[in-house]
């Protein structure tokens, strides 16, 4: 992972991991041990979703920066996917509150994308590869005399 990448994951993480933890206190003070279970595994599915694509986002970077574009894609199109299920399979459960874990996920989601945000305006990334220097031009640089 190139330093920039980790800078920027870093300033996703840290925001959205004390946000959680706020969260799933307040849902502890609020609707006890059930507030709290569906606080954390909010703030834990929002952190494994938006921690991994950002990994595999920064892998693909590296390896074929040309499929950047469709390697997003294919991370929401998961993460949507992944999130349906999760919500059908758990959608009339008891075992933790639902509307802490709701406003959990959203709280900790908000948060990464704002501290992705802050963290990527912030980074100081070069976009443009600077052409190596040689002391012959190039064929766009000679005289028409000369490429003829």
């Amino acid at each position: 992972m190139q330093e920039h990448d980790a800078r920027i994951l870093r300033g996703a993480a840290i925001p959205t991991a004390i946000v959680g933890a706020a969260a799933m206190a307040v849902a502890y003070f609020l609707k006890d041990v059930n507030g709290l279970v569906g606080a954390l595994i909010g703030a834990l599915l929002a952190l494994a979703f938006f921690g991994a694509s950002a990994l595999f986002l920064a892998w693909l970077g590296q390896k074929r920066p040309e499929l950047l574009l469709m390697g997003a894609f294919a991370a929401y199109t998961i993460k949507v996917v992944v999130l349906g299920i999760v919500l059908v399979l758990f959608g009339g459960t008891t075992a933790f509150d639902g509307p802490s874990f709701a406003l959990s996920a959203a709280l900790c989601v908000v948060t990464w994308l704002t501290g992705h945000s802050v963290a990527s305006i912030r980074v100081r990334r070069l976009y443009v590869d600077e052409p190596a220097e040689s002391d012959e031009p190039a064929e766009s640089e000679a005289p028409v005399e000369e490429r003829q």
